[in-house]
C-alpha cells in the first residue's frame, strides 16, 4: 500500500506512522545490515531494574539498562535509538519481555508490530503482527475525506454519511475518520483474515463493522447506491518493485497488502469500475496512490465516469486522487 523505497533497516521513515515524536521521522539508514552490526554479534543490555514489582516501566529502569538498550539499537542501525528505547521500555511488562522486544527489533521487526500499536493521526491504532502498518502519508486520505464529509462544496447537498474503508488493513483510516467526523455509518473490508481480526479491534470501538472478502464482495447489499464516501488504500506497489521496499515491509507485512500488480494499478482499475454501483449520486471515491502513479490512477477513475482532482501533500509525502460521481439529474 506504499510505494517502494530503497534499503531500510532499523528505522522509522515517512513511509511509517508518526510513532516517534513530531518531526522525527527517520532517514533511510545505509551500510550495516540488521543483526550483524560491524560484522559482530548484536549487543544486548544487562537488564537491571530498581524494582521487583509487577509494575515495570521506563521509570524503574536503571540508567544502565536504558543506555545499553540504546547502544543495541544504534548498533543495529536504528536512527532514533533513544526514542525507540523509550517506547520499548514503556511497553515492556518485565525484563524478560524487554529482552524479547529488543531481540525482535534488532532482527528487523517493525517497531509497531512489537509494541502492538501505531500512532495514526493522533489515534493509537492496534497493529498486529503481519498486518500492514498505517503510514503517515495515508493521513492525507483522512484529511480530505473529513473535509468532504463536513463541507458542502459548491453548494451541493450534504453527502450521505455512509463511509466505506476499502482494503482497510488495520482499519486505521475508518477509525480515524470516525473520530474526526461524528455521526458517520462506518463499514470496512479487507481480504486478509489477519487484518480483518485486527481491524475489528479498531473499527468496532469506532462503532463500525468490518467484513472479510475481496473488495466490494463482502459488503451488505443494502449499501448499493447509498455510500457517500469510499476511502481506499489498496496495494499500489508494482510487483517488481516489492524487492526494493524497506526490509520491515518486505519481510513482515503480508504480500497481499503490498502487491498492486504489474504497474501497481490493478486494484485501482477494479475499484473504480465497481464504485459507481455503491456510491450515492454526488458521492466520492478517494484512492491513495503515489505521486508518480497519480496520473494513471486519475485516468482510470475518469474512464469510470468520475470528475477528478489530484491532491498532494509535501508535508505528509502523500497523494490522493479524488473522484466525484455525478449528481442525479
Amino acid at each position: 500500500m506504499a510505494e517502494g523505497g530503497g534499503s531500510h533497516h532499523c528505522s522509522i521513515s515517512s513511509r511509517y506512522s508518526r510513532i516517534l515524536p513530531e518531526g522525527r521521522q527517520a532517514r533511510v539508514t545505509r551500510g550495516v545490515p540488521i543483526g550483524s552490526p560491524k560484522g559482530g554479534p548484536v549487543p544486548t543490555p544487562e537488564l537491571r531494574s530498581n524494582s521487583t514489582n509487577a509494575v515495570f516501566s521506563a521509570s524503574v529502569f536503571s540508567s544502565t539498562v536504558f543506555s545499553d538498550t540504546v547502544a543495541s539499537l544504534r548498533a543495529a542501525g536504528c536512527v532514533f535509538a533513544e526514542d525507540e528505547a523509550h517506547l520499548l521500555l514503556d511497553s515492556a511488562a518485565d525484563p524478560a519481555e524487554l529482552l524479547g522486544f529488543l531481540e525482535r527489533r534488532v532482527a528487523g521487526y517493525p517497531l509497531e508490530h512489537i509494541i502492538g500499536w501505531a500512532d495514526f493521526g493522533g489515534l493509537r491504532v492496534a497493529v498486529d503482527s503481519g498486518v500492514f502498518v498505517p503510514r503517515r502519508r495515508t493521513e492525507l486520505v483522512v484529511d480530505e475525506a473529513a473535509a468532504l464529509l463536513r463541507g458542502n462544496p459548491g453548494g451541493r447537498r450534504p453527502l450521505a454519511h455512509v463511509v466505506v474503508d476499502l482494503c482497510c488493513g488495520s482499519g486505521a483510516v475508518g477509525a480515524a475518520l470516525a473520530r474526526r467526523v461524528g455521526g458517520i455509518e462506518l463499514h470496512a473490508a479487507d481480504i486478509d483474515p489477519i487484518a480483518v481480526k485486527c481491524a475489528r479491534r479498531n473499527v468496532d470501538e469506532a462503532g463500525g463493522q468490518v467484513y472479510e472478502g475481496d473488495l466490494y464482495e463482502p459488503l451488505p447489499p443494502r449499501l448499493l447506491g447509498k455510500v457517500g464516501l469510499l476511502a481506499v488504500n489498496a496495494p499500489y506497489v508494482p510487483t517488481e518493485a516489492i524487492s526494493m521496499m524497506p526490509h520491515e515491509a518486505r519481510e513482515h507485512e503480508s504480500r497481499i497488502s503490498l502487491d498492486g500488480g504489474a504497474d501497481g494499478l490493478t486494484f485501482h482499475r477494479r475499484i473504480a469500475a465497481g464504485a459507481p454501483d455503491w456510491l450515492a449520486p454526488g458521492g466520492y471515491l478517494l484512492i491513495e496512490t503515489s505521486e508518480r502513479q497519480a496520473e494513471g490512477t486519475a485516468s482510470i477513475m475518469a474512464a469510470a465516469g468520475f470528475s477528478i482532482r489530484i491532491v498532494h501533500s509535501e508535508e505528509l509525502d502523500g497523494t490522493v486522487v479524488i473522484g466525484l460521481r455525478a449528481q442525479a439529474t
